[in-house]
């Protein structure tokens, strides 16, 4: 057996068409365990948050400029990184092997010696039709489909494409990498015979909140893509099908479809709320107008550590404060054993949800995800005369909760295990987006966060975007009117979710 066999294995992977969400199972599972990611220019960004945090990650886009990788560059690395006995995962968007240069890849690491494992992908034509309402085969138009490269290799001589053949086609012709040379197939395929009302169509950014579509004939599709200002990367589709069929155009019916929603919680909240609205086929703008600042190293947070399991219950008001929380501990060399008999209360089922992440059951989480509920709901189920409560949360919080709490004959320790503090971002291209009135939706998660974010925004700018305004809860509403912002929604689940869902709602019923 050659040695290299034994050095390392390189997993061919493809990504799919664009959307996160739209990897395979299995390339997901290798994506997660890879020691090295390598990863082409087409492939969503967002996949590589899956790998592991100390996978090393590299890019090889082709293109113009000092960051150009060459097919023989990538080689090499395959060649250094199974050397060094890594399991590589090699990302490539759609499918490897469709027009993704997967067969020449997979014959060089066979020719190495180096082991390898080829991973089918949703390739784009596939996709992008799926997505545009075009059935690419259907039995009353097209019984037969052909994937054509527009972007033939380098330095080849002759060309492999059979004009007359595809001019005579009765099927759907689908068309890769073919933007630049676009006016050229059109006209090629017409001078070959092909009518020039044959129905043709341009699908950009496929499956992704941004994709555009371009219907038109195949003697105009050019100028229309021109004036539509639609580029690669885009899939051309020809034929009868590419007229496409409204019934089948499930993706404008969505409700968020193309909607921009500004999200303005803390970097680590966005990036956890950006997932999800691009679930819904929204464009998520994150804001990051706050900043976490972690306060467990006070001396008031390591003594109620060395005594936390005298308490009767423990009260944890946000993710946030779970996650600080846990990190905390993990610092002290110590686990959720502290917390001994204690019980545990949290406001909402986000914050619930973070903390079975490691392994505990909230046992009291009120209907109604606000502090004034929480201490309601305690009050009403349990006998609070000497019981000891310990909160744990943001030092911004209101006083409304402990002291609720003492009124019912609580003993009550407040520690305040983090804040937020106010975090200057750069808001250039936001400005640019809401004076184009190209924002649909301004969310705020916290009376914090929209201080934060009017600071830095003047509130009659943001009256002249005719953006509207998402508000998480009563709370946060409160501020917001107080600055002199009308808000539009406020959830009755007072959670990120419900927000969205809130929205949802607002675009189906005005849709």
């Amino acid at each position: 057996m050659n040695e290299m066999s034994k050095k390392g294995k390189v997993y061919l992977v493809g990504a799919g068409p664009g959307r996160v969400d739209l990897i395979t199972v299995r390339g997901l599972e290798l994506l997660k365990t890879g020691d090295c990611v390598i990863y082409d220019k087409l492939v969503n960004a967002g996949l590589l948050k899956y790998a592991r945090p100390d996978a090393e990650l590299i890019a090889t886009p082709k293109r113009a400029g000092d960051e150009s990788f060459t097919q023989q560059q990538i080689n090499k690395l395959f060649l250094e990184k199974a050397k060094e006995g890594k399991t590589i995962v090699r990302l490539k968007g759609g499918d490897p092997y469709i027009f993704g240069r997967g067969a020449e890849e997979a014959v060089f690491l066979a020719e190495a010696g180096i082991d390898f494992e080829v991973v089918p992908g949703v390739t784009a034509a596939i996709s992008a039709g799926t997505y545009a309402g075009i059935a690419i085969t259907d039995r009353n138009f097209a019984s037969e489909a052909i994937f054509v490269t527009g972007h033939e290799a380098e330095g080849k001589q002759q060309t492999g494409i059979d004009w007359q053949l595809l001019a005579r086609f009765s099927g759907t012709i689908v068309f890769y990498m073919g933007m630049g040379n676009l006016k050229f197939i059109t006209t090629r395929l017409i001078e070959n015979g092909m009518s020039a009302d044959t129905s043709a169509a341009v699908v950009a950014d496929a499956t992704l909140p941004t994709q555009r579509t371009a219907k038109a004939t195949l003697a105009t599709i050019a100028d229309r893509c021109e004036k539509q200002k639609i580029g690669a990367p885009a899939l051309i589709f020809i034929g009868p099908t590419a007229r496409g069929d409204a019934r089948l155009d499930w993706l404008s019916r969505t409700p968020l479809f193309g909607k921009t929603i500004v999200i303005t919680r803390d970097a680590h909240g966005n990036a956890a709320f950006a997932p999800k609205i691009a679930g819904k086929l929204a464009v998520p703008i994150e804001l990051p107008v706050s900043k976490i600042k972690d306060l467990t190293d006070s001396s008031a947070f390591i003594e109620v550590m060395a005594e936390i399991h005298s308490y009767n219950w423990i009260i944890l008001t946000s993710p946030n404060g779970v996650e600080v929380l846990f990190s905390a501990l993990a610092k002290l060399n110590k686990d959720a054993r502290v917390f001994g008999q204690a019980k545990i209360a949290c406001i909402g089922s986000q914050t619930a949800a973070k903390l079975s992440y490691f392994g505990l059951k909230a046992d009291f989480i009120p209907a109604e995800f606000t502090s004034k509920d929480l201490a309601k709901g305690l009050i009403e189920s349990i006998n609070l005369k000497g019981q000891k409560i310990l909160l744990l949360r943001s030092q911004l919080a209101a006083d409304d909760l402990p002291q609720l709490l003492a009124q019912a004959g609580a003993t009550v320790a407040h520690v305040p295990i983090y804040t937020h503090e106010k975090n200057i971002c750069d808001l250039k291209a936001f400005s640019e987006m809401l004076a184009e009135k190209h924002v649909d939706w301004l969310t705020f998660g916290s009376p914090f966060a929209a201080t934060c974010f009017f600071e830095q925004v003047p509130v009659d700018f943001v009256k002249t975007g005719n953006a509207k305004i998402a508000s998480i809860g009563p709370v946060t509403s409160k501020k917001l009117a107080d600055l002199g912002v009308k808000v539009d929604i406020e959830p009755a689940e007072h959670t990120i979710d419900g927000l969205l869902s809130a929205i949802e709602e607002y675009e189906r019923q005005t849709k």
